[in-house]
Order: C-alpha cells, then structure tokens, then sequence
C-alpha cells in the first residue's frame, strides 16, 4: 500500500489495548457492491454521531476513462456528495473491477480518511469488504477498495419483503460477530444500515465501509459500540418487519406511526418469530428503560452475540417436495392421434375390435404359437420332474454346498471390514509453503482434542490451484492393504470441505497427484466425513488430500477465514 502515514483518527472506543489502530493507521475499508449507495437526509438524522464541516473545498475535476496512478480506471460514477466522489473502476494491471473513494488532498477529512482505510487494510477480516490501496498523490486523495459483483444489498432484499426467519438470523449472527471482531481492534462503524451490509450468491454477509464511511462524512461517536449495536438491532428489526424502527422513513422502508414509541416486532408484523423480536429490542435504544420485557440491553456487538448464542439454534427450512402431476395418457396412445377432439358430453362410440386372423398366414401363426406354448409347458414338467426326484439326493448336503459356494464367488465380499494401523504420516506439500508438518501425529493418536490445521485462507471454500491447489497428508500403512473406507474427524463445520483419498507409491511429496490413483471424493458441511472407496485397491501409502475449507471464526492460534482441521483419521480395510 503506498503512502503509508501515521495518522490516525478517533472512530471507535478506546478499551486499554493495544489495538489495530496502535499499530498503524486508524478507521476501516469501504467494499461496494453493485447496487449504489444512496443517501438521504433523514440517514443523517438517524445516527448518533456528530458531523464536522468538509471546509469549501470542491471535488476533483473527473470523468469516466480518468486515470489514476496509471492502473485505475474511472468507470462510472455512483456517489459525489460533501466534496468527495465514489466510483466504479477497473484495475487494469489485475484486470478486476475496483471501487474508489476520490477527495481533494486538501479536503478537511482527507487525513482522516486515508488513516481509516489504512487501518481497516490492517484488520483483514473477510467478513468486510477489503481495502486495496490509500494513496495521496497529484493533490488528491483516493482509496481503493473490493467491488463485489455478485453480492446484494439489504435494501434491495428488503424492497421485496422482509427476510425468511433463518435469513434474518443467519444476517444478525454474521454482522454482530462480524463487528465484535472490529471492535476488539479499536475499530467501528459508525454508519451501518441496509446499505452498508451485502448478501453474496453463496449466502455469506458482509459489510462494507468500516470506519471509511464515517471518515468521509466527518461521522463520530462517544460511544461507538453502543451506536454499532443498536445500528444492527434497526437492521434485524427491518429485515423482520420491512419497517425502519424511526418516526422517519428511510432506505425505501416505511418508519413507525408516530407518538406510539418502539413497537416489539412481532406487534408490527404477524408471524415474526419471538426470540428475534425480542434480540431486535434488547438491541435498539429504549429511552433509557430496559430494551426488552424479560432480558437486560445488548450494549456492545460482544453482549449481541453472546444473547444470540443462548438463543435456540435456528435451522435452515426443509426443501418443499412438489408431487408430480398424474400422468395423463396422450391421444396417440389410444389411436386418435390427428382426430379432431370430441365435443364435451357427447357419447363417444365403442370401438370394433379386430377381426380374427382368417388368412393362410394367420392359420399359420396360431399353429406356430400352440406349439411354442405346448413345448414350454413340456420343458416345465420335466424339469419341476427332475427337480422333485433330486430334492431328497440334495438336502443331505445343502451345508456343505453353500460353504463352498461361498468361499468361491462372496467370501470376501461379506468378511467384516477391519481397521488398518496406522505405522506414520507426513505432510504432503504441491505447492507453497507447509501447514504444520509437526502435528501430523495428532490425526491418528486417538485422542480427538488434539488435531492438525491448515493454514488461513482469505479466498474460499475452494483452494485456489494458481497457488495453493490444496493441502493434505500421505500416510503409511507399514505394508500394502486393501483399502475400503476411511473415517476423518474434522474441528469445523459449514459449507463445506472436500476430502479426496490417492493411493501413491511413496511417502513424500516427490510424486504429483496426476501420477496417483484416485481413490473416492466427499464433500460434507459437518464435523466427520467418510470416504468410500469406489474399488478396494491395495496400497502401502494414502493421501488424504483437501481441496475445500470451510469458513471458520478467529481462535488463539489463526486469524478468522477458510481453514480446517484433522482431528481423528482411521482407515478401514
């Protein structure tokens, strides 16, 4: 990131750590998606934050094809207001879509701005929209940031009705965790509302302008954690009820019918499901009184998800099963094809059946299929004949017969599978750098708290091949066995991991994956995955080998992102 300065601002809560914004740069990245951003006065109204003046300087002179730093290239512009401009570019060295912020270098929230976004770079949570470059050059300000073609608004869900239950939990838990992690950095929000958060294809929310937004609005705030907290109890009582809980109306919702105060969601809105109703008012601000009728406030994102967590788990809806229509038989098929369709109620005449066969060729194929009939009733009596008279000589050594027929076609078919041992792993490395090659040994040690991770990847579910094609272990067996199955415990769930077992002829990572027998693939979003071998294939060493990754949160050892961990493999055999 080029022009990096100290200079930091003063978006979020100090809590007597030392945070993101002590190690650089203070604020966070704005990320935009493809639906614009829209501002209205009554936004302004609605946030408890303070706004500073922007001084008379007027925005840079610019116009789409516009060049900056000779990569980025002016597309379109979707926001100019308070003396910046927004825009949609393209990055013509990574060949992507950008956005970009652009504001005069002399503009009073010029320095503000650029520590924001350098912060927010530092922070690098793939649940907000990253922050690319912040630069200063040729008297003007512009941050660059993520462009998020396939992602939508809440503004524009919202504009076809409010969420589905398991949508507007999955939103709340997604954005409070989201900003709990902000703020534990130093960093806020400040300005978060249905135009701040996106829904991706996949499912996945995030939330764009951290601490940029606010920056270039000149928004602030004496209690940043308790403004964010009660911006995300007005997005879940929105996506509940499809009204902004305010007198005013806002981001193409309706307000609330003035002078009856803060109406629990589920008294606006029939069917809301009451533990959310009543997160949503724990959530907003209440005049001062307890936010709801049996639980004290949600203060902080981190009180927020923490009464989400109580909260019974919220499941996904079963898929609706559509019965098929009975099947209608076709006018072909009764010989009709081409006729005109009878009139309602009129009496449809019986068809004559066909004649006998009366000719020398039809006498000649009654015959023929008398006799057919007469020798098929022949061969059946003698052989039910023969049958019956070998019964008795048969039944004295039925036992024996079936212990050889089994031992000579299913014997090994039906032997009971048994586990392999295990005699050593490595790590196998296609490309990069290794994950943690001295806990291989926890996979198979029979214990399930210990475990080997994978690296943190910030592009996911599926590993990139350009640079990491996946990440996996060979494991020796001590001698070739034949393999059928093997059952691998995992630490983290969601959608999903990609498990796919090789059969190689060594231990190390000198032999490519093309070169290996594939063995059986599974794809599960759970905590144990088996794979099954399409064909039993007898090996000394198996890879074991990861292609997807799960989204998983922030722990003591790794940053939040795609990873996984191994914590129990057995294979069977």
């Amino acid at each position: 990131m080029a022009d990096r300065s100290t200079a930091a601002v003063d978006v979020a809560d100090n809590s007597g750590e030392e945070s993101l914004t002590a190690q650089a740069d203070q604020s966070t990245a704005d990320g935009v998606a493809k639906n614009r951003e829209q501002d209205t006065d009554s936004d302004e109204a609605q946030e408890n934050a303070g706004t500073d003046g922007s001084g008379k300087t007027s925005p840079p002179e610019l116009h789409s094809g516009h060049k900056l730093a000779r990569r980025y290239r002016l597309e379109e512009c979707v926001t100019r207001l308070d003396g910046f401009s927004s825009w949609r570019a393209v990055d013509e060295k990574l060949r992507r879509a950008v956005g970009v912020h652009i504001l005069p270098a002399d503009h009073a929230r010029a320095r503000s701005v650029l520590a924001a976004a350098r912060s927010s770079a530092l922070l690098g949570d793939p649940r907000f929209v990253q922050v690319l470059d912040a630069v200063e050059e040729n008297d003007v300000v512009y941050v660059v940031h993520e462009w998020l073609p396939d992602a939508t608004e809440l503004t524009t869900l919202l504009a076809a009705g409010p969420l589905e239950v398991y949508d507007a939990y999955q939103m709340v838990s997604q954005i409070a965790s989201a900003m709990a992690a902000a703020h534990r950095e130093g960093l806020s929000h400040l300005r978060l509302n249905p135009n701040s958060v996106l829904r991706t294809s996949t499912g996945q929310w995030r939330i764009r302008g951290l601490a940029v937004n606010a920056a270039l609005r000149g928004v602030s705030s004496d209690t940043p954690q308790r403004t964010d907290t009660e911006s995300i109890g007005a997005l879940l009582y929105a996506s509940l009820t499809q009204r902004w809980p305010y007198e005013s109306d806002a981001y193409g919702l309706t307000g609330l019918p003035k002078d009856v105060g803060l109406l629990p969601p589920d008294q606006v809105r029939a069917g809301v499901h009451r533990g959310l109703s009543e997160l949503a008012m724990r959530a907003l601000a209440n005049d001062g009184a307890t936010a709801s009728r049996h639980e004290s406030a949600c203060t902080t994102p981190e009180e927020l998800v923490k009464a989400i967590g109580e909260m019974p788990r919220i499941r996904p809806p079963e898929p609706a099963f559509t019965t098929p229509p009975d099947y209608q038989r076709t006018t072909y098929q009764q010989g009709t094809y081409g006729r005109p369709a009878p009139r309602p109620g009129a009496t449809q005449p019986v068809p004559t059946p066909p004649p006998p066969l009366q000719s020398r060729t039809g006498k000649v194929l009654k015959w023929a299929v008398s006799a057919l009939l007469i020798a098929a009733l022949g061969l059946g009596s003698w052989q039910l004949a023969d049958a019956l008279m070998d019964q008795g000589s048969k039944s004295d050594d039925t036992n024996k017969t079936q212990t050889t027929e089994g031992n000579e076609k299913g014997g090994d078919r039906r032997a009971p599978a048994k586990p392999l041992a295990i005699q050593g792993a490595q790590e196998y490395v296609a490309k990069g750098a290794a994950q943690a090659p001295g806990d291989v040994g926890n996979t198979f040690d029979g214990d399930g708290s210990t475990y080997w991770r994978t690296k943190t990847y910030r592009e996911g579910p599926d590993m990139n091949p350009a640079y990491k094609p996946g990440v996996g272990i060979v494991y020796d067996l001590g001698s070739e066995q034949s393999v059928t199955s093997s059952s691998i415990g995992l630490l983290h769930q969601g959608a999903h991991t990609t498990i796919t077992l090789y059969a190689t002829d060594s231990p190390g990572s000198s032999t490519p994956i093309s070169s290996m027998r594939k063995l059986g693939t599974e794809t599960t979003t759970g905590g144990q995955a088996t794979v099954k071998v399409d064909k039993p294939v007898k090996t000394r060493y198996v890879l074991v080998w990861l292609t997807a990754l799960p989204s998983a949160p922030g722990d003591a050892y790794s940053e939040p992102g795609y990873k996984q961990a191994i914590t129990d493999l057995k294979f069977t055999g």
